[in-house]
């Protein structure tokens, strides 16, 4: 089983949805694609997150939209 990419813990964050590991909310690197910046820049400003997990988590997502927009068609 793949280890999560996210983590909620309301102690931590107030709940917000962070990569597993850090206290960065996954909605900062959202914010920072809906801006025109690059991976290369947010992990330059949030290290602790790295390029393996950005990847992951942009991966798992894409699988995800897919999978529920072949499940819309079919239905």
């Amino acid at each position: 089983m793949k280890p999560s990419i996210i983590f909620i813990d309301p102690e931590i964050m107030g709940g917000t949805p962070c990569f597993t590991g850090t206290r960065v909310p996954i909605q900062t690197l959202l914010d920072y694609i809906e801006a025109g910046d690059s991976i290369s820049e947010f992990i330059e400003d949030f290290p602790t997150v790295g390029h393996e997990k950005v990847v992951a988590y942009l991966e798992d997502s894409a699988s995800l939209l897919i999978q529920e927009a072949a499940h819309a068609c079919s239905a």
